[in-house]
């Protein structure tokens, strides 16, 4: 497993990317409905394409992760099910922290099991919103790196 920064986010790019958060959602999103996933959607591209920085992670060849952060926040952190477990997250996220100077993140309340490997990784809750930033009804935490290390 490597990771890129994309020079340039080809149409190719965005949609294996899109592939990889569908299919790492419906495998940890259990919250979200069929209708929410397919609502969802649309969105994707476009917040691939908008985001400030972008690191992919391969394996053999393909994405099996991306993390894109801007203004020191992690907005997006997924990472497909065959690769879970593998240490692709814990890069990603080291990744944003070292090179983009990542030290907040959102994350579903719903999603313990994000909420574990974030705290894991040095992340505390700092406060809770009722909604999604589009309003949606699904409650974030609003996380925050406890200590900033050095070297990451």
């Amino acid at each position: 497993m490597h990771i890129e920064t994309p020079v340039e986010r080809t149409p190719e790019l965005v949609a294996a990317l899109a592939d990889v958060w569908e299919r790492s959602v419906r495998a940890t999103h259990d919250f979200l409905t069929e209708d929410d996933i397919v609502g969802l959607r649309p969105e994707v591209g476009p917040g691939l394409a908008g985001v400030a920085a972008l690191a992919v992670a391969y394996a053999d060849g393909a994405p099996c992760g991306f993390a894109g952060t801007q203004d020191g926040k992690v907005e997006m952190l997924f990472v497909a099910p065959e690769a879970r477990g593998r240490g692709v997250g814990r890069a990603l996220l080291e990744h944003a922290m070292e090179h983009e100077g990542a030290v907040t993140l959102d994350v579903n309340e719903q999603n313990p099991q994000a909420r574990g490997f974030y705290e894991r990784m040095g992340f505390r809750v700092e406060g809770r919103s009722p909604v999604d930033d589009a309003g949606r009804p699904f409650p974030q935490l609003h996380m925050r790196l406890a200590e900033p290390t050095k070297g990451i």
